[in-house]
């Protein structure tokens, strides 16, 4: 079996079971939007201020609807040690945490445009004005975040406090990507378009999403072996 023919085996197997369940999207939604209902209620989203943080507030929720995702990523797989059987498989370790960072993307993907949705209802927010800008970040924010999240999901897996491992040891890796994330979001919303001012925020964000795809590309197999 091909490299990305064994990619997308295990894509399509985390979201047939991700479906079923719905444990992780629920989860992960329903906390993203009781989050920015909150936010909107401390924040006076007719302020000028509001509006300058809001880019802020946005990938605060998303980094942390998103971790609840990442958790389930190898947990799923604990029972009937199933994990056990994945790693045995003939299907390569970087085919396998591709496969499954594939699958959180499209899940954390599919919370964040809805959150979107309401994050311009809530907060007076025209997120629409750069539409494709602030598709092109959110895109690459969240491909920055679902490496780190699915790698130190694996990592994490077997300990018994996982759930709280997990954020402590994502957040200070994502810094970089969600300070970039956060400074152009804010542009974006507040009616400042990416140019050559404000340019080298994406660079890093681009920058930072291929340096940890290939570390963690060459990591993997120690990760899940040992």
């Amino acid at each position: 079996m091909g490299f990305f023919r064994q990619v997308l085996v295990v894509t399509s197997k985390d979201l047939r079971a991700e479906l079923r369940t719905k444990e992780a999207i629920n989860a992960s939604l329903a906390f993203a939007l009781v989050i920015l209902v909150l936010f909107s209620f401390a924040f006076d989203p007719l302020e000028e201020t509001t509006r300058a943080i809001s880019g802020g507030l946005l990938w605060i929720v998303f980094a942390f609807a998103g971790a609840l995702v990442f958790n389930r990523s190898f947990t799923r797989e604990l029972p009937n040690d199933c994990l056990d059987a994945l790693v045995a498989a003939p299907v390569s370790a970087p085919a396998l945490f591709l496969g499954k960072s594939l699958a959180n993307y499209v899940l954390v993907l599919a919370m964040e445009l809805i959150a979107l949705v309401v994050f311009g209802v809530f907060y007076n927010v025209h997120w629409t004005q750069f539409f494709w800008q602030l598709m092109l970040v959110v895109a690459l924010g969240n491909w920055g975040m679902t490496v780190i999240g699915t790698v130190f999901s694996a990592l994490t897996v077997n300990l018994r406090l996982r759930e709280v491992m997990l954020p402590l040891l994502i957040y200070p890796m994502l810094l970089p990507a969600l300070a970039a994330a956060m400074q152009l979001t804010g542009y974006l919303v507040t009616g400042t378009p990416i140019s050559s001012q404000n340019i080298a925020w994406l660079q890093m964000l681009a920058g930072f999403d291929v340096i940890f795809t290939a570390v963690s590309l060459v990591l993997i197999e120690h990760v899940l072996v040992g």
